[in-house]
């Protein structure tokens, strides 16, 4: 017997009753609604097109409406980072920032592959570098293997020159997960305290840290001051919690929450959230998919999607990308949260997609979920390219497991579990 379940939604005070999997909900579709642009922030384009931070811009979209390549792509050098690569690297300016899990961060050359300069921290790094101003900014874990009880020490972010490594400053805090967000003279992350600190971008010394409900491995995203608001950043917890801060401040403007199953509680925000259209588009391990408004915090929409999301999401074209554990690439429409389209992957989707030219990049996971309570579909490794007009998978590659790829205005530089290719299409 099913058990009946009270579901606790949003900052707006939506509440259901219904069973393990309660009913959807829709709200007003032009409820905190901008068609006129894709995000609330962007980065400006370059002769190189930078894709300087997680998600291409502060907002997070994973999409980058310049760029133009297709495969097949042909490989012009391979860098093996010597350790699991979770998370893409930073584009910027003719080089490439990576850090890897044994605490190995380097800067590449992304004409040659070979490395400009590189650190040894020995902490894990599970994150994107942020690139901002001529200055690279890196997260890091406690040191390697990176226990995972430590969360009061062992945590850092390094500020080095991006073009010849030297050092800037270095903040020690708790374990970071979180991919820096760099605006306006700020870097942002959470920590695994379950703070979200604001650090000077030219000192690294503390504005300030806002306590949240939960340890915090997700990564903040910026809101912009449309619609009255004040600018601030969005930030998942474990706890199952989304919150928005004032970006000069740290006050929390609200605090939006996901599905609680009686017994269970919630689950966690893994997914770095999406800004985009007026509102913030975050999946949560739980398996659903919601909408909040940006502004006030109140929940848009909320669809089940699957067993597990872990992904960030895309936002293009008024429709939000995201993959699922159980196996399935799914099309929502931004607006309402109505599902499109549902198109079968190769395996368990784990990392954030990306989109280019039409074709949405994903990597499949053959581990991931395999020990879930939930189902997550067992297939191989590898990265895999699905049209959006016809939702079939036009080109795949066995080299991948967690994150697609990155690209800049020459090339694509497609990510293994520890390796990266710079190519070229054909």
């Amino acid at each position: 017997m099913l058990a009946i379940v009270i579901v606790v939604l949003g900052a707006g005070g939506w509440w259901a009753w219904g069973q393990r999997n309660p009913a959807e909900i829709s709200g007003n579709p032009t409820q905190e609604f901008v068609t006129s642009a894709a995000a609330t922030t962007t980065i400006e384009p370059t002769a190189a097109q930078n894709w300087p931070t997680y998600g291409f811009d502060n907002a997070r979209t994973r999409w980058n409406p310049n760029l133009r390549h297709r495969p097949p792509f042909t490989t012009d050098w391979r860098f093996g980072a010597g350790g699991l690569l979770e998370f893409p690297p930073a584009v910027a300016d003719g080089m490439l920032y990576v850090g890897q899990i044994r605490g190995k961060f380097f800067a590449i050359d992304t004409a040659t592959g070979f490395p400009a300069w590189r650190k040894n921290i020995r902490h894990c790094s599970a994150a994107t570098p942020a690139v901002a101003d001529g200055v690279v900014y890196a997260s890091f874990l406690a040191e390697y293997p990176c226990p995972k009880g430590e969360f009061g020490s062992g945590g850092y972010v390094f500020a080095w020159d991006a073009k010849t490594g030297e050092r800037k400053w270095v903040a020690e805090l708790p374990p970071v997960e979180s991919s820096p967000l760099v605006q306006d003279g700020t870097v942002y992350v959470g920590a695994w305290d379950k703070k979200v600190y604001a650090l000077d971008a030219a000192t690294g010394a503390v504005k300030w840290a806002t306590e949240t409900d939960a340890q915090i491995v997700s990564s903040a995203s910026w809101v912009d001051a449309d619609g009255g608001g004040s600018p601030g950043i969005v930030i998942g917890t474990n706890g199952g919690s989304l919150y928005k801060l004032d970006a000069a401040t740290g006050a929390i403007q609200w605090k939006a929450q996901s599905n609680s199953v009686l017994g269970s509680g919630r689950e966690y925000f893994y997914a770095t959230p999406t800004v985009a259209y007026g509102r913030i588009f975050i999946g949560n391990t739980d398996g659903w998919m919601y909408a909040y408004g940006a502004q006030s915090g109140k929940l848009i929409w909320a669809k089940q999607a699957g067993s597990y999301v872990y992904t960030g999401a895309v936002a293009a074209g008024q429709v939000i990308y995201i993959g699922t554990y159980d196996g399935n690439i799914i099309a929502f429409d931004a607006a309402t949260g109505d599902r499109l389209w549902t198109a079968p992957a190769p395996g368990a989707v784990h990392g954030a997609p990306v989109l280019m030219d039409g074709l949405l990049y994903f990597s499949t996971c053959s581990g991931c979920g395999q020990n879930g309570v939930r189902g997550a579909k067992a297939g191989p490794d590898g990265i895999h390219a699905m049209d959006i007009e016809t939702h079939q998978i036009v080109w795949s590659d066995r080299e991948g497991k967690y994150s697609p790829l990155v690209a800049d205005e020459q090339r694509v530089y497609l990510i293994g579990a520890g390796s990266i290719r710079g190519t070229t299409a054909r």
